[in-house]
């Protein structure tokens, strides 16, 4: 369905992509893989038709309707929820729209003739006439009550705007999905809905997204972008793992042994070039040399973080205590008298729809908000690190990478903030650039790097995957469960929960709380039963 012939990208000298052939057949569902400054948006965005190629070229099967997820939230401000929805038909669309403009005017015969015409074209687009039952029921399905339907685009927060941006490109049923991180903002039913109607999709579809989980469910085959090349495997994210993971350590043993043959020539013609008697076996080895190419065994762009949390003392008996908290927003309850108790050992996901008050929660905790009523009752040895939802607005100015983390603990041992730095995988010379030109995923990783360097024995995340590529998100789930501390984490990345929580504490949409002794796949259970 679609051809990839001969692809090449370059910005200035930098090559990013060359000679990539592939083809996208229908019926399979592309997990775009590989490191941060990859090359994956880019690649995704030449698919579509939104980025210059250099050279070569992508053939779509002619007939075929393309799908793109928009990035832009802020796109339709002036459209009511159900036209950004239509929108995704763009011909079905522009024919309903002006039909209502036509229905206003003072018939005439070319009016009437028009109208005959536009109506062909929703026949086409929409022959059961449901448009608008389509649309009410996707939007509903993503909690958008009917009431809400004909209300602006402006009048609801960032994250709902992506899920009407979401309905728009799923609403027309395209022929082909390409999807850059279509799990950024949502919550995990939401995913979970996103999951269900992506593994009935049956035309061609490329995703790009750092959820393993999300992966794993609707990708059946997985395009790595590495060695400048785009190499495909059959199967999910897992399955790509662990063919990948065999041939790097392949690799790696043929680095070693041509590596070692190096060696071994090189020794040779040194010793013995200068004696006559050898001189031809000497020349022999050089051309043996001459013909050994280190480099045709690339290796791998993608570098692993080392996440390691350390507690500088534990915590003494009492935890954390939370008494009848409640909050209200406008008249709005968000939390309504919330009560539990952390005890050793406990590792809490804390979990809920966007909007139900997560973060308001985490807020509380840390004291940056008071609540209506109740109280927060940390321990008297709890040492508490913070990871906010929004690492922006902490991390600026005119200051090094090293200077920001050193700002933080003036006594800790330069080896030490340099190591911090570099198991996030900021090196020697990265360092020493300025916090103002880093991305959010840097950002994010900098702010990993300052609670690894605080050692404290409590740990509240907000949301801290957002940003982070596979690899990162990985490391930090085994970081957090090899952690002997205690920690409370917001996340909708479900391999994250998996791997660290012994306890699931949900808000509900009515401020109360599900507080559940057990991993994230036992509580699912729990909430079927």
């Amino acid at each position: 369905m679609v051809k990839v012939v001969k692809l090449k990208k370059t910005f200035g000298a930098r090559v990013l992509f060359q000679d990539i052939n592939l083809s996208l057949d229908t019926g399979k569902r592309y997990g775009l893989i590989g490191a941060n400054g990859a090359g994956k948006t880019t690649f995704l965005n030449m698919l579509s038709g939104t980025e210059d190629i250099t050279d070569g070229e992508v053939q779509v099967q002619n007939g075929k309707k393309v799908g793109v997820l928009g990035q832009n939230q802020f796109a339709f401000e002036n459209f009511t929820l159900l036209d950004t929805v239509l929108y995704g038909n763009r011909r079905l669309y522009d024919a309903i729209k002006e039909k209502e403009k036509l229905y206003l005017e003072e018939y005439t015969d070319e009016i009437g003739e028009r109208l005959g015409g536009l109506e062909i074209i929703c026949c086409e687009e929409d022959p059961t006439y449901e448009y608008d039952v389509k649309i009410t029921k996707i939007l509903e399905t993503l909690g958008f009550p009917a009431s809400q339907h004909n209300d602006l685009m402006s009048t609801i927060a960032g994250g709902e705007k992506f899920k009407v941006l979401l309905a728009q490109v799923l609403f027309p049923k395209p022929d082909v999905l390409f999807l850059d991180e279509p799990t950024n903002n949502l919550d995990i039913k939401t995913i979970s809905w996103l999951e269900n109607q992506l593994q009935h999709h049956d035309g061609t579809m490329v995703v790009i997204s750092h959820d393993r989980h999300f992966l794993n469910a609707v990708c059946t085959h997985i395009l790595d972008v590495d060695f400048k090349q785009i190499r495909e495997f059959t199967g999910t994210y897992d399955d790509w793992y662990i063919a990948s993971t065999v041939l790097a350590k392949q690799a790696q043993v043929d680095r070693d042994k041509k590596l070692k043959e190096k060696e071994e020539l090189e020794a040779f013609v040194r010793r013995f070039s200068a004696n006559a008697s050898k001189a031809k076996q000497a020349t022999s080895r050089q051309k043996q040399l001459d013909k050994l190419d280190i480099s045709s065994i690339a290796v791998s762009s993608r570098r692993d973080p080392s996440i390691i949390f350390k507690q500088e003392k534990p915590i003494s008996k009492e935890i954390l205590e939370i008494k009848n908290i409640s909050k209200s927003y406008d008249g709005n309850v968000v939390l309504k008298d919330i009560s539990f108790m952390m005890e050793k050992g406990d590792k809490i996901a804390l979990i809920g729809a966007n909007g139900v008050g997560k973060t308001t929660f985490c807020e509380m905790l840390i004291e940056n908000l008071k609540p209506d009523s109740g109280e927060v009752k940390w321990g008297a040895t709890a040492k508490i690190s913070y990871f906010p939802q929004n690492t922006t607005d902490l991390i600026h100015g005119d200051i090094t990478l090293y200077n920001w983390l050193r700002d933080f603990d003036r006594d800790a041992d330069i080896s030490e903030i340099r190591n911090c730095l570099g198991r996030m995988l900021f090196n020697g010379v990265e360092q020493e650039k300025g916090v103002q030109s880093c991305s959010g995923g840097e950002k994010h990783r900098m702010m990993l790097s300052k609670i690894m360097l605080e050692r404290r024995n409590f740990l509240l995340l907000d949301e801290p995957t957002n940003h982070l590529d596979l690899e990162a998100i990985i490391a930090l789930g085994e970081g957090l469960r090899a952690f002997e501390g205690h920690v409370i984490c917001v996340s909708h990345d479900r391999e994250l929960l998996d791997a660290y929580a012994n306890r699931i504490i949900e808000i509900q949409d009515d401020g109360s709380i599900i507080d559940f002794s057990g991993t994230y796949e036992e509580f699912l259970e729990f909430k079927e039963k």
